[in-house]
């Protein structure tokens, strides 16, 4: 009888026990999802309103220069982060003017834009290739733009990219954005970033864009690299490009006159394509609330939006 009644109550506290274990699993459980929940929840609104922080600034930045309001004042004044109790706002603007726009290498026929394929052919001349010279690089870049599939000399059409793996077909079309010459034959990631043999040589990035309101590719010597300076012609080399950077600003193309190589290539085979103003910008917000961090990237010609990119 004895034994029986210590089985029971032995029983009855391992029962107990296990009963006391699955307690405290479901309670531990329910905390856990509790937290979860909050946390997902805080993380939701602060990324709300990290990106409503963003557009914000881009919009601010928008409205400044509608106003015509000096990029460069703007962009000083806000070369330092912007901070209150709720979160911080980076700002950076870009002008896009400076650059050569990579679209404008071959016209609605498929021709190339001598100008710009001269001129870009000197801008890549310190960037060394292994395999592929620069004119061919080119070449496929006019047939990755082009509306056709006759690849030219040196270049590579769908067929090229039908034979990789993965495959895919060229695009046959304007580039959407600058990242998409890496699929290019003959371009890679690093090589947009000028890293030849892991060096640092000439970040093409910093010099292409493929955005532009003119019907002719227009550059903004005001805004324009150093590199890209060099490029113009063959008779701006380094000491005349610091020159015309130490000129910078000039108030119109008539000021071109202050460095006579520029006058003469402003004049020459550049002539109405050399400008003294910016009418394009990139708009960089930055926004960070807690953990949470949007990025807005707006282009803007003339006050009105080209593209918006949030992420």
């Amino acid at each position: 009888m004895t034994g029986r009644l210590n089985n029971e109550s032995g029983f009855a506290l391992i029962l107990t026990l296990v009963i006391t274990a699955l307690m405290v699993a479901i309670v531990v459980e329910m905390i856990h999802q509790v937290y979860v929940d909050t946390t997902i929840s805080r993380g939701f609104r602060d990324g709300q309103q990290a990106s409503i922080l963003a557009e914000s600034g881009v919009m601010a930045v928008k409205q400044a220069l509608s106003q015509n309001i000096d990029p460069a004042l703007l962009s000083s004044f806000l070369a330092k982060p912007l901070s209150d109790d709720v979160g911080s706002l980076e700002i950076k603007i870009s002008d896009e003017s400076g650059k050569i726009n990579i679209n404008g290498l071959v016209n609605g026929l498929g021709e190339y834009d001598e100008l710009i394929k001269n001129t870009l052919l000197r801008l890549t001349t310190p960037l060394k290739l292994q395999g592929d010279s620069w004119s061919s690089v080119l070449a496929s870049v006019a047939d990755w733009i082009d509306k056709d599939d006759a690849p030219r000399s040196g270049g590579a059409e769908t067929p090229f990219y039908r034979a990789l793996k993965p495959a895919y077909s060229a695009h046959n079309g304007s580039l959407m954005m600058l990242q998409e010459l890496s699929l290019v034959k003959g371009i890679t990631p690093a090589l947009l970033d000028g890293l030849v043999d892991g060096k640092a040589k000439l970040r093409l990035r910093d010099c292409l864009t493929i955005y532009s309101n003119q019907a002719i590719n227009v550059l903004n010597v005001n805004s324009a690299p150093k590199a890209l300076l060099m490029a113009l012609d063959t008779t701006i080399g380094e000491s005349v490009a610091n020159r015309i950077i130490e000129t910078r600003p000039f108030k119109n193309e008539g000021e071109f006159s202050k460095v006579t190589e520029l006058y003469n290539v402003a004049n020459g085979t550049w002539r109405g394509r050399l400008k003294a103003t910016s009418n394009l910008f990139r708009i960089t917000a930055v926004a960070r609330v807690k953990e949470s961090v949007r990025t807005v990237e707006a282009m803007l010609s003339d006050g009105k939006l080209l593209s918006w990119q949030e992420y």
